[in-house]
C-alpha cells in the first residue's frame, strides 16, 4: 500500500477496526492511480486500434 510495515499494526492497543480506521482513505489515491492507469492504457489502444484499421 505505501506505508512502511507496521506503520498501523504494530501499535498493539488498536484492534483490527481502529487500525482500517486509522488507515482511513489512505488507500484510495493508489487505487484511483492504478484505475486511471488501466483505463488510459485501454483507451489509448482502442485509438490505436482504430487509426491502424
Amino acid at each position: 500500500m505505501g506505508l512502511p510495515s507496521g506503520w498501523v499494526t504494530d501499535v498493539p492497543s488498536l484492534s483490527r477496526a481502529q487500525q482500517l480506521r486509522a488507515l482511513g482513505n489512505g488507500v484510495v489515491p493508489r487505487q484511483a492511480v492504478a484505475a486511471i492507469t488501466h483505463l488510459l492504457d485501454r483507451a489509448i489502444r482502442r485509438e490505436t486500434d482504430k487509426e491502424a484499421a
